[in-house]
């Protein structure tokens, strides 16, 4: 991100916490400003934002340097006031000041996508108590009926563009890493709303290694999506605390049981060593890995010993898998919507296999959404599906 959409954002949050503005109508406003504000930093505007509070509101005015249009102002997902289509206003209504906003903008992020999830289970069950309620009266209000059905369409896909941004942001890029190439497609079941409990982490330790964390919720919807960004969030607070890597898996699940008793996911694991090409995995009840070699046809990587994923039964990853990579190795993580398209676990682990070796030579940057384009030529079984590609291209030295 941008160091001044960076500053923007964290003055944003700031005025926020300090006007006592909820935190979901805060996820907005930033998202908001956030669509406004980076294409015009990236093509070398200026962008002005001021902020002001007054008796429990947040008064936000953003000014750029070109007009924007009311299609564009009615897209946000924060409706600002009218006005000129430079300068765009918004007011907020606060409260209590809550504590000083937390400056990870990751977390941040985390914390406004929570909100916004547990806005929108509020409203679902809104709107299914008053169909509840609707459909015990009689046929003269049928034409009311029609009407709500209408408009809870416009809200499905209006929340639907919202969660779409949020996931965006909560589907971190591949990291730089030199010596290797990192590649990622996610598929939604349904476009239209495309939350669910597949979810994914990346990142750079401290000592240079590669640290991937590939999880995939039981269930779908809002609920699993929150119960995916608990595992991922954490294993890496886990991560970064020192904690061994064989014991993350067992470790996460025992943390988490007494904060969402009912959360059960499939975890997968790898720890990357650039320089040397080791790469460890530790499988909780996940997809097995495939390897990809320069020669020879993929291969699967099955741990020794199944693991079981966070919320099972005698949680964690019994024992390690261990490849070293060679240079145009390839190494597949993805979660099980890929392979049971068909019904047919077998088979679809059968067919990845065949398309990874087919095309090993393909470009590590378009893989992954090949796969998926070509394993869902048929779907008779349909669900979130998560594909990562990781390629050692060249050889590093210590």
């Amino acid at each position: 991100m941008r160091p001044d959409l960076a500053r923007i954002r964290r003055r944003l949050r700031t005025a926020c916490v300090e006007a006592g503005v909820p935190a979901d109508d805060r996820g907005r406003l930033v998202l908001a400003v956030t669509l406004l504000a980076e294409p015009a930093l990236t093509a070398g505007e200026t962008v002005d934002v001021a902020t002001a509070a007054s008796d429990r509101r947040l008064a936000v005015t953003v000014r750029l340097d070109h007009a924007v249009s009311q299609h564009s102002r009615d897209a946000l997902p924060l409706l600002p006031e009218r006005g000129d289509g430079e300068t765009l206003t918004w007011h907020l209504a606060g409260g209590r000041p809550a504590a000083p906003a937390d400056p990870d903008d990751d977390r941040a992020t985390r914390e406004e996508m929570l909100a916004l999830i547990a806005r929108a289970d509020a409203l679902t069950q809104d709107q299914r108590d008053l169909k509840h309620e609707l459909a015990e009266t009689n046929s003269g209000v049928l034409a009311m009926y029609v009407e709500l059905e209408q408009r809870d369409e416009q809200l499905r896909r209006a929340h639907a563009a919202i969660f779409r941004e949020l996931e965006d942001a909560l589907r971190p890029r591949p990291p730089a890493v030199p010596g290797f190439e990192l590649a990622v497609h996610y598929s939604p079941t349904d476009q239209d709303s495309p939350t669910g409990g597949d979810l994914y982490d990346w990142f750079v330790l401290p000592d240079g290694q590669v640290h991937v964390t590939l999880v995939d919720a039981v269930g779908h919807g809002v609920t699993s999506t929150r119960h995916a960004l608990t595992v991922t969030h954490a294993i890496r607070t886990l991560v970064l605390e020192g904690h061994p890597f064989p014991d993350l898996i067992a470790r996460a699940s025992h943390t988490l049981a007494a904060i969402e008793p009912g959360l059960m996911a499939t975890v997968l694991l790898a720890r990357i060593d650039p320089v040397t090409g080791r790469t460890r995995f530790a499988n909780g009840g996940h997809p097995e890995p495939v390897l990809v070699t320069g020669a020879g046809p993929a291969r699967l990587l099955p741990a020794p010993v199944p693991g079981r994923g966070v919320g099972f039964p005698d949680p964690g990853s019994r024992r390690l898998v261990e490849v070293v990579l060679d240079p145009g190795d390839t190494v597949l993580l993805y979660t099980d919507g890929l392979v049971e398209s068909r019904k047919d676990v077998d088979e679809g682990q059968a067919r990845l296999l065949a398309l990874a070796t087919a095309h090993r030579t393909r470009p590590a940057a378009e893989l992954p959404r090949y796969l998926v384009t070509r394993m869902h030529d048929v779907v008779l079984h349909a669900d979130d599906t998560v594909v990562l590609a990781l390629r050692r291209t060249a050889a590093r030295r210590p």
